[in-house]
């Protein structure tokens, strides 16, 4: 190892332990050991310009030990990224460009939000799947438009979680060759040695998964690091882990204890790691000139290779004048006004049928229209109706189609959904039953923070699940998804809305939509789908602008209530139903909009819904009811079961009239 690589290092090390310092809060431990293994991926073999952090071209690095993230910010700055000393100097303060944790579209070069552990690993498979996929469409003989490799920095704890394990395993099915995990092993978790909870042999593991195994006895040699991340790159067949055994705090008092993980060195261990490495102590956040010097040439590489990049897309584009077109269609597509304008798309006839048929149906409508539309379903792409018929199966024999299979693996198809929508040019969508969003929330709560438009399409929405019981009937799964901010929740009551739904979904450009989907038929209601994409709108409406009772309702059960509105007004009571498909996109509108369809002056209310009660109370206020279920289900046909829990026309006239009579 050179000199200046030894000095690039520590700087790194250096100006890390000093931002959590300065901030007293962080985690020094991690950079301080695995600072060796980051700069040899950075310096010898990632491809990368820091002028234009989204460069199509680039490789991509996620650090899925998030909590290490000030490492990030100093390679980040040392490599020429817009992340500045004061930037380091404000580590975790408000407002600053370098929070706690690594944040997708809030620090440029950052290229995904990790800190959940284990997601990182998920999303790192989900890059190399959506490189796979798109070298497959894209890539000519002599034209590498996509080429390029996933590096993925993990310690102990995120190869504990299941979510890391179930993408890691699908990684080794899809033999994704270009993905390299880079496992820094420094045996040490916040509550000690791993060994009280983690002994298992994971070079073993992964041998299992089909990915080949690497190990780097010394994390402090980049030589030893550099030649196993040039035998992961000969390796095309299956992905590749590097085990690097490292030291957690490496050089500072507290080395090798968990103290360190989580907690400043402090300014006498902050000065004394200094001296460990022949660094003037009173010099903060300091760079020498020979390292400033050394790593610009690392900027001109990177803004070289783009440029390299750029000429090579020229001559491609001249050579392949329709795949260029496309390849500008898939990175730049807005399909807003071509569905908008599409009758097709809004038409559909008056047969009673299932939200998750009508919706499997607009699927293979959109992928004839959508060319980057890719998908799949948790193993149960029939039951969901996910499938693109003749688009091709996504696998290891190729990488082409379009269908997705995650296997029963909800939360790391989530991960994976999250870094396919972000790698670029790919409109995602991942399925599986509704209730199953509680195995998936860590990774939908993430979509939801980095504006990432991933289409969540959830089935067997209620308790029309009927047979299955209570374990497979979502009772409570609503209002957590709603509680989620920036998630476009959609539970459609017919075909018109469904549509609606999935409009949305594939042209809202930052929030995640998640379409709440009915396995039993529904009757088709006599509407313009369109008029659902305000979240929420007048399906019956009253005599007077003010009515007497406004019944409002999601789902399946706008069937229900507005059969009930009919009987109220027959009986001369000036009733108002509203449908609510989607709270979200409903308290977007404007306030004269909202005004329009749930008058404030209008107390009496009732909401209908085949889940908890939580949260209608918003909007049905102190005065009125709901109509709902604030218990578990129950295994019995779905008829029964409706009228077990009220949900039937009769109960909500009854129960509107009651709130009339207070």
């Amino acid at each position: 190892m050179s000199n200046l690589d030894t000095a690039c290092i520590n700087t790194i090390r250096i100006l890390a332990a000093e931002a959590v310092q300065k901030a007293n809060s962080g985690h020094p431990g991690l950079p301080l050991g695995a600072a060796p293994i980051a700069y040899s991926v950075w310096a010898k073999h990632m491809k990368h310009n820091p002028k234009n952090p989204n460069w199509a071209g680039r490789d991509r690095f996620v650090l899925s030990a998030g909590h290490g993230s000030a490492m990030l910010y100093s390679l980040l700055h040392v490599f020429g990224y817009d992340v500045s000393l004061d930037d380091l100097k404000n580590f975790r303060q408000f407002g600053s460009k370098t929070p706690g944790h690594p944040e997708f579209g809030h620090t440029a070069g950052v290229e995904i939000t990790t800190g959940p552990l284990g997601q990182g690993v998920a999303n790192g498979v989900g890059f190399a799947m959506a490189e796979e996929l798109m070298a497959a469409k894209f890539n000519k003989d002599n034209y590498k438009v996509v080429d390029n490799y996933t590096y993925v920095l993990s310690g102990d704890g995120c190869l504990m979680e299941g979510v890391a394990c179930e993408a890691a395993s699908l990684a080794g099915t899809l033999k994704l060759g270009k993905l390299i995990l880079l496992y820094d092993s420094n045996k040490i978790t916040i509550e000690g040695d791993t060994s009280i909870a983690f002994t298992e042999d994971v070079g073993k593991r992964f041998e299992a998964y089909g990915w080949q195994v690497l190990k780097v006895e010394d994390g402090n040699s980049v030589e030893a690091i550099s030649a196993a991340i040039e035998k992961a790159k000969a390796e095309t067949g299956a992905p590749s882990i590097i085990i690097v055994n490292t030291q957690i705090g490496y050089g500072s008092p507290k080395a090798g204890s968990s103290s360190v993980h989580g907690e400043p060195l402090g300014e006498e261990g902050l000065c004394k790691t200094k001296e460990f490495y022949g660094m003037c102590k009173d010099d903060c956040f300091n760079i020498t000139e020979e390292v400033a010097a050394y790593t610009r040439d690392f900027v001109q590489s990177g803004i070289k290779a783009e440029e390299s990049w750029n000429e090579m897309f020229k001559k491609y584009a001249a050579a392949y004048p329709d795949q260029a077109k496309e390849w500008e269609l898939w990175q730049n597509s807005s399909y807003e006004e071509l569905l908008l304008n599409d009758e097709n798309f809004w038409k559909f006839d008056t047969k009673p049928n299932a939200t998750r048929a009508i919706s499997g149906n607009i699927i293979n409508y959109l992928a004839k229209k959508l060319p980057n539309l890719v998908g799949g379903s948790a193993d149960l792409a029939p039951s969901n109706k996910t499938y693109m018929k003749d688009m091709g199966d996504f696998s290891a024999a190729d990488y082409s189609g379009r269908n997705l299979h995650f296997g029963v693996r909800e939360h790391g198809m989530a991960a994976i959904a999250n870094a396919m929508a972000i790698y670029g040019g790919i409109k995602i969508y991942c399925s599986t039953f509704f209730v199953f969003t509680d195995y998936m929330k860590g990774a939908m709560r993430l979509s939801a923070l980095m504006k990432t438009p991933v289409t969540y399409v959830m089935t067997h929405d209620s308790i029309g699940v009927g047979e299955d019981g209570p374990t497979h009937q979502p009772i409570e799964q609503l209002a957590a998804i709603r509680s989620i901010p920036n998630f476009i929740d959609f539970r459609p009551a017919d075909a018109n809305e469904t549509a609606a739904g999935w409009f949305t979904a594939v042209t809202n450009p930052s929030s995640p939509t998640c379409l709440v989907l009915t396995r039993q038929n529904l009757p088709v209601l006599d509407i313009d789908g369109k008029v659902a994409l305000k979240g929420a709108y007048t399906l019956l409406d009253s005599k007077n602008a003010a009515p007497q009772i406004i019944l409002m309702s999601t789902g399946s059960e706008v069937h229900a209530t507005l059969e009930a509105g009919k009987q109220l007004q027959a009986e001369g009571i000036d009733a108002r139903v509203v449908s609510m498909p989607s709270w979200e996109l409903f308290e977007r509108q404007s306030a004269e909009y909202k005004e329009s369809v749930l008058p404030s002056a209008v107390a009496d209310r009732v909401a209908v819904e085949a889940a908890t009660s939580f949260g209608w109370h918003k909007y049905v206020g102190l005065k009125g009811e709901v109509v709902t279920i604030d218990t578990f289900g129950a295994s019995a046909p779905a008829d029964l079961l409706f009228k077990h829990y009220g949900l039937t026309a009769e109960n909500i006239v009854a129960k509107a009239k009651a709130v009339l009579a207070k």
